[in-house]
């Protein structure tokens, strides 16, 4: 096998510290390695000019929260795929805000010391990668601290475990704890990842209520008030963004937390989430109608028919003591089981009923939904619960009558949930339903089993613990709420409400509902931000309008008024969808206002031309997505489609144009920039001073971002307009933002090189050589002899 041992003298030194610092490629996880380039005395084969690569096998991630202490313990392995022997550095970069009081590290079982670095440590080594290399990305991290030691060898074809734990205190405000792990390979690793696996156990002396991922999808499993286990795992994935964790914890029966975002020059944005508690006292369960309406047409002949009765009998045996019930059959005619709604024992008797139910005639929705509303007792909360897999043939068909004569005939305490199977049922009937009785629909696809369907949706409704929920803050003007209206509260399950307000500050927040008839209450004390926040809730927020504007649209008509709004929150928030495609086309002029109403206008035409189609596998695919929009508990990032054209970074959007990523909110038809090189003195100078900027500079090296009104252009060359840069002393974040200057005495001067001063000592290079350099010289002579 061959060594690599560093030259250090002349220019010797200069060249291995430029081809360090110009082929070191990183290949991120939650940690960086950076290795360094093979430099071979007198090898036969001189190592290749590329960059060394290292891939990740795996990333297992297991967390243990208890009493607000983290300790989180990091598996990966990772694969040197190249034909040569690599030795590098690992960087971790640190949890925002995260007070680390223990790291320790392993390497194939043998532990290693390492070192903590504070933010301003760890801001130089990132800066001179990236003035060397030329490449910005580890600019995202440059307003963290990190953690770094050395690797070991890798021999080529090898893999090296590395296990890495620390923890750390979770702050707690307002009953509201978070955990962020760092959690972002997109733009480093060599290839898709096999697994990537995190696992979260929480233990607290407080009850458990609310638990929110606003950043990946999550199984959550309870074990009582006080545990929890949540859960993320995805295979053959590039993660692109932190993992972030939000729960709850409260004594009270309801709990309430409460996340905000406001820019000092605009509204804000929230997120509320209501959670009552884990072990349901039998007197607060809400006592209910359960009506089961089943169409028996001809077309349910057969396996859809034997799983509907399947579905029907598991609603039946799991009643709750207390409950009513009754079943409506329909085909060309109606009949129901009994005259009026009937007590939990009667149940067995109306499964048997359900058993001898048979498959014939046409399908009348109409008379179905009438006779089933007018056994509804007005003092009791009703849930009907309607499966159909058709469009109505009998009585009366016109979908607008239909909805007409539920409307008159519906009472304020019914909520309806309709579960279409197959798809040649009638979306905009069903969906147009339920949004007016504040229910929800399913769609039963092809392959799909409708017991299961039904038994799930039943096992989140079977507890109601309050209805007629209602939201009222005092101190703080809120508005554009969804979702809308409100659901009820059920047991196991959490409101996730997202909003508008307008000035921040302290509140009071009032949840109001009844319980079997009788009224509720439930204050809070809750903190609207006057400044900064949570920057995902607005792309939260705008997912969910978005949602709902579209479905708005394909139930009642278009509307160009709707189709400017949906396109401008599109390009405002980075929201791709199937119908708002036009953000990842390259030629869209999406910046100007004239471009996106020119967008808009199309899309009117084409609505015009070809409306929705109400029934059929295309109806129901649409129909399907849109009701996912409306109710998402996550704005999703851009998928691998759109990656390349789109990117989200906190709660800004950019777009992909001729190679410059360019923020939305920048209208290049009314507004002028302010140039910066990349790499230059003031680029630094203007990073130094304003950290935070370093997430947008990580897009690339052509950039244009507006930060509250300065737009700043980072330009692939520094072409010489801007050569000075009013600098302010101040480094916290809330630091004014520098403005550039003209060519002024009042600037502070950085020349983009000194020239002249470093010309024989490897100009432009030798600070972040000697950083590196001397960090691997000193983190070598800490290995064992055998694993120099």
């Amino acid at each position: 096998m061959n060594s690599f041992p560093f030259r250090s003298r002349g220019i010797s030194v200069c060249i291995a510290i430029v081809a360090l610092l110009l082929t070191a490629t990183p290949v991120f996880a939650d940690g960086i390695i950076i290795p360094h380039p093979p430099i071979c005395i007198d090898c036969p084969v001189p190592p290749p000019p590329e960059p060394v690569w290292l891939t990740i096998k795996y990333h297992r991630v297991n967390v243990i929260i208890k009493d607000q202490v983290a300790v989180t313990h990091v598996d990966q392995v990772f694969v040197n795929g190249s034909q040569w022997e690599i030795e590098g550095t690992y960087v971790f970069p640190l949890p925002s805000d995260a007070a680390v009081s223990d790291f320790s590290m392993w390497v194939d079982g043998q532990k290693f010391e390492g070192e903590l670095l504070d933010r301003d440590q760890a801001r130089r080594i990132y800066e001179d990668i990236v003035r060397q290399r030329r490449d910005p990305a580890l600019l995202e991290y440059v307003d963290r601290g990190a953690f770094r030691v050395s690797i070991f060898p890798i021999p080529p074809g090898a893999e090296r475990r590395v296990e890495l734990e620390y923890s750390q205190v979770l702050p707690m405000d307002g009953g509201l704890v978070r955990y962020s792990y760092p959690l972002n390979t997109e733009r480093f690793s060599a290839r898709p990842l096999e697994n990537v696996v995190v696992s979260v156990s929480i233990e607290s002396p407080d009850p458990i209520k609310a638990i929110y991922s606003p950043s990946h999808k999550i199984g959550v499993d309870r074990d009582g008030e006080y545990r929890a286990r949540v859960g993320y795992e995805e295979r053959d994935v590039l993660p692109d963004q932190d993992f972030e964790l939000v729960y709850t914890v409260s004594p009270e029966d309801v709990g309430l937390g409460l996340l905000s975002r406001k820019d000092a020059a605009s509204d804000g944005f929230f997120l509320m989430l209501v959670a009552p508690t884990v072990g349901v006292d039998p007197t607060a369960v809400v006592e209910k109608d359960v009506l089961l309406v089943l169409d028996t047409s001809g077309s349910m002949e057969g396996e859809k028919l034997e799983q509907a009765k399947d579905a029907l009998v598991y609603v039946l045996n799991h009643l709750n003591e207390g409950d009513r019930f009754n079943i409506t059959d329909f085909s060309t005619g109606v009949r129901q089981f009994a005259r009026s709604p009937q007590p939990v024992s009667q149940s067995q008797e109306a499964a048997v009923w359900v058993r001898e139910l048979a498959a014939n005639g046409g399908t009348d929705i109409n008379r179905a939904l009438l006779e089933t509303l007018a056994g509804v007792d007005p003092k009791r909360p009703t849930i009907i619960v309607f499966l159909t897999d058709g469009q109505p043939t009998e009585g009366e068909v016109e979908t607008d009558r239909i909805l007409a004569n539920v409307t008159d005939a519906t009472r304020p305490n019914v909520r309806l949930f309709t579960f279409g199977v197959g798809d040649d049922v009638n979306t905009i009937l069903l969906d147009t339903l339920v949004q007016e009785q504040r229910g929800a629909s399913a769609y039963v696809r092809l392959g799909e089993r409708i017991d299961e369907t039904v038994s799930a949706f039943y096992a989140k409704v079977s507890l109601p613990l309050l209805a007629d929920v209602e939201i009222t803050v005092d101190g703080v003007h809120i508005e554009e709420i969804y979702p809308y209206p409100l659901p009820d509260l059920f047991a196991g399950t959490q409101l996730v409400i997202v909003g508008r307000y307008r000035e921040g500050g302290l509140a009071m927040i009032r949840v109001d509902g009844t319980v079997n008839g009788q009224a509720q209450r439930f204050d809070f004390e809750g903190f609207f931000e006057e400044s900064g926040g949570e920057p995902f809730i607005p792309r939260l927020w705008a997912t969910r309008k978005i949602g709902y504007l579209l479905n708005q649209i394909r139930l009642h008509g278009e509307s160009q008024e709707l189709l400017d709004e949906i396109v401008e929150l599109s390009v405002r928030y980075g929201i791709v969808t199937p119908y708002t495609s036009y953000l990842v086309q390259e030629d869209a002029d999406v910046l100007t206002r004239e471009g996106r109403q020119d967008l808009a206008f199309r899309e009117m035409e084409v609505l015009a031309t070809a409306p929705p189609a109400a029934a059929g596998a295309q109806a129901v695919e649409e129909a399907v997505n849109k009701a996912a929009i409306e109710s998402a508990d996550i704005a999703e990032a851009p998928g691998a489609e759109a990656v390349e054209v789109v990117r989200i970074v906190g709660d800004k959007t950019f777009v992909n144009r001729n190679g410059v990523w360019t923020d939305t909110t920048f209208d290049p038809s009314s507004t002028t920039t302010s140039k910066l090189g990349f790499g230059s003195g003031a680029y630094f100078d203007l990073l130094s001073a304003r950290p935070e900027l370093g997430a947008y500079f990580a897009l690339g090296d052509r950039v244009i971002v507006d930060v509250e009104g300065v737009v700043y252009e980072v330009t692939d060359v520094d072409d010489g307009s801007v050569q000075m840069l009013v600098i302010p002393t101040a480094t916290s974040s809330d630091a004014p933002i520098p403005t550039p200057a003209s060519a002024t005495p009042t600037g502070v001067v950085r020349e983009d090189a000194q020239k002249g001063n470093l010309s024989g000592l490897c100009p432009g290079t030798l600070i972040g050589g000697l950083v590196l350099v001397s960090f691997a010289i000193v983190q070598a002579k800490r290995l064992p002899k055998g694993l120099r």
